[in-house]
């Protein structure tokens, strides 16, 4: 598998889809926020992995065993904590999609 991709299993499974468009500056700060962020996904129960690209948006994938695990991402404290920062300082706008994958295949 390429290690440009998340190492995921076998469909179903389910994608949160983030897409932002970051404000100028703080890039520091936010490059700090970001890793905290991965080390608190490692042990979060139901991470599957993720993909991550920027340019002029930005748009992370992250993959998830069931919903109940991304409804537990969603409510842990340090993801709270920088949702608010991201709110306040890191992003001019975003949005969250939540898909169920069906199924996957690659090259």
């Amino acid at each position: 598998m390429n290690k440009l991709f998340a190492e995921t299993p076998d469909a179903p499974y389910y994608a949160v889809i983030f897409t932002s468009k970051r404000t100028e500056g703080h890039t520091d700060e936010y490059d700090e926020e970001t890793q905290k962020m991965i080390t608190l996904l490692a042990d979060q129960k139901g991470f599957l992995g993720f993909e991550t690209a920027s340019k002029e948006i930005g748009i992370t994938i992250s993959y998830w065993k069931d919903i109940a695990a991304i409804m537990a991402w969603r409510n842990n404290l340090g993801h709270l904590a920088a949702q608010k920062k991201g709110k306040e300082s890191f992003y001019e706008a975003f949005k969250v999609r939540i898909a169920k994958v069906e199924r996957d295949y690659s090259f």
